[in-house]
């Protein structure tokens, strides 16, 4: 916030406990080197309570033959093979008690294995789309031996944070945790060049290394060293190689007899910045800087709300410019947080900002059409005796990228009260469509007859306004074609392309579209996992006023194609 050098609240700050965190120890190198044979050797230390083995990947099974060492102490805890039971197993074990009074170790074997799992679930999201994409398009589907396919950026961020959730939930345990991973050896590079040097790189997330307390590299059997650790029991000296001693020794060599109850960290919280940035006054800095608390300022804004949203977006339109009305929201409130703020309506929940841009499109579709039909903005008495001797030029088409943004966007029409009525029926009465006739050229006209007494120009037929039914299931037809476009990797436009060559179909016509486009949508559902999910939409009915709410979690919880 620039201008702000007074704090916006009061901190107290605290002195360091001089106590080490719960330790968190990587194990790495090539394979058949002793690193699960250490892990099981070190859950016999006296150190421990009981120590409980996560085996992941096919390339881990030596569990429970190391379970015949002398000493050794553990218990191996079963998943499905899935991140998500993965990440439940380890929720399991972090909620066991302590044994005997000491902590217990978890032994994670082994990472590079699931990062091959998450990287695995990249490639199959990546080419079924792929796959989706030259469906569409009549393109041949790519087989398994073709070369690899281009990845969406979107997919690695994905991979990424559940990555990172995992680590989260390592960080949580309040005892020691051994993570082991595999090395491999790859070629040295110096100034992006390779070389003919080889070098060893641990086969896992790149940070992974940044995220323990202590690295140890096996080299062979019975040859281990100490490349990286946090520690003040004992001095490190620059240069010097540290061999391993076993697991039990390097714990008390870090002060993990000692170490704080739980780790003392502050976790990054990048949800907040939903909330932070609000527009508004600035929070003056208290007279009283020695508070715990700050009392809010009498003038200051409180937080918007989707009820506080409904009704401004209503005032504006009541008003006598509802167009700068609207603006003004958004400038008082920002995009993001208009965004972040969702409204309840009489034909659904969308976001504020949303709900806007609809009000503003419907605001402008208004004014055209009184345009077409030869209204002005004040009537009078004359307004109903004049008519035109030909029909006047037709109002300018939307630009492309307006007409995109309008049908991919999730954007409603303005409430009018609410209570959120069925959805009507697709088959009701439909007005006449919009027909005008065709413009005639000066040189195209009659010559032989006079000017004083032109021909007569048929009027074109009043356009009957559409009743409040058959906007709410047009608007709930649209939201099914706009998940149908989804699932099939397409626009909005492409999608409704055979129905919408003539212009804007009849409801019945959408509906029987639609209607068509369910059982190969069903069949994908299924291909792709999603049993529940294509069950459910096979039993929605027609129009159905909760589609977006059934897809929500197919869309939002994974990326698109899992």
């Amino acid at each position: 916030m620039p201008g702000i050098t007074a704090p916006l609240r009061e901190r107290r700050s605290r002195k360091p406990t001089n106590r080490p965190n719960p330790p968190i120890v990587l194990l790495t190198g090539l394979e058949h080197t002793g690193k699960r044979h250490e892990a099981a050797v070190a859950s016999g230390s006296d150190l421990i309570g009981m120590t409980y083995w996560l085996q992941i990947g096919g390339t881990s099974g030596t569990a429970d033959y190391y379970g015949r060492i002398p000493g050794a102490r553990y218990e191996i805890v079963p998943h499905d093979g899935t991140f998500t039971d993965i990440c439940d197993a380890v929720r399991w074990m972090l909620a066991q008690p302590a044994r005997d009074g000491k902590r217990n170790m978890i032994v994670v074997d082994d990472v590079t294995a699931l990062w091959d799992l998450l990287s695995d679930a990249v490639n199959r999201i990546s080419r079924a789309r792929a796959d989706r994409r030259a469906q569409a398009n009549g393109r041949r589907r790519a087989r398994l031996d073709d070369p690899y396919l281009d990845t969406d950026r979107d997919l690695w961020n994905w991979a990424k944070d559940q990555w990172g959730e995992f680590l989260w939930l390592l960080r949580r345990h309040a005892g020691p945790t051994v993570i082991i991973a595999r090395q491999e050896i790859v070629t040295a590079y110096e100034n992006d060049k390779p070389t003919r040097h080889t070098t060893r790189r641990i086969k896992a997330e790149k940070n992974l290394r940044a995220a323990v307390d202590a690295v140890v590299e096996f080299h062979a059997v019975g040859e281990a060293y100490v490349t990286g650790v946090r520690t003040m029991e004992y001095e490190v000296q620059p240069g010097r190689v540290y061999r391993f001693a076993g697991l039990d020794h390097l714990l008390r060599r870090i002060g993990y007899e000692h170490a704080a109850p739980a780790r003392q960290v502050i976790e990054s919280r990048p949800e907040a910045c939903l909330t932070e940035n609000l527009p508004g006054p600035r929070p003056q800095p208290s007279q009283q800087q020695n508070q715990a608390r700050r009392q809010p300022q009498p003038d200051q804004r409180p937080g918007l709300t989707g009820d506080m949203a409904y009704k401004l977006v209503t005032q504006a339109l009541n008003q006598t410019d509802p167009e700068a009305a609207l603006a003004n929201i958004r400038k008082q409130w920002g995009t993001d947080t208009l965004r972040a703020v969702m409204t309840v309506s009489w034909f659904g929940e969308l976001s504020a900002d949303a709900l806007i841009s609809r009000s503003l499109q419907d605001i402008r579709d208004r004014a055209a059409k009184k345009k077409r039909e030869g209204n002005t903005e004040q009537p009078g008495p004359a307004q109903h005796k004049q008519q035109p001797d030909r029909p006047g030029p037709s109002p300018a088409p939307a630009k492309p990228e307006q007409a995109r943004e309008h049908q991919t966007h999730d954007e409603e029409p303005p409430p009018d009260d609410d209570d959120a009525p069925p959805p009507p029926d697709p088959q009701d009465e439909e007005p006449p469509p919009d027909e005008s006739p065709e413009d005639t050229s000066a040189a195209e006209e009659p010559q032989d007859v006079p000017a004083a007494t032109p021909p007569p120009t048929p009027q074109p037929p009043h356009k009957t306004q559409p009743s409040r039914k058959q906007v709410i299931a047009r608007q709930v037809l649209m939201d099914e074609a706009d998940v149908q476009a989804r699932l099939k990797m397409m626009t909005l436009g492409e999608h409704l392309g055979p129905i919408t060559e003539e212009g804007e179909p009849p409801l019945t016509g959408l509906r029987d579209y639609l209607q068509a486009q369910r059982p190969p949508l069903i069949q994908q559902l299924i291909e792709e996992g999603h049993k529940d999910l294509a069950e459910v939409y096979r039993t929605a009915p027609m129009p159905d006023v909760k589609i977006r709410q059934k897809f929500a979690a197919y869309f939002d919880g994974a990326p698109a194609g899992k």
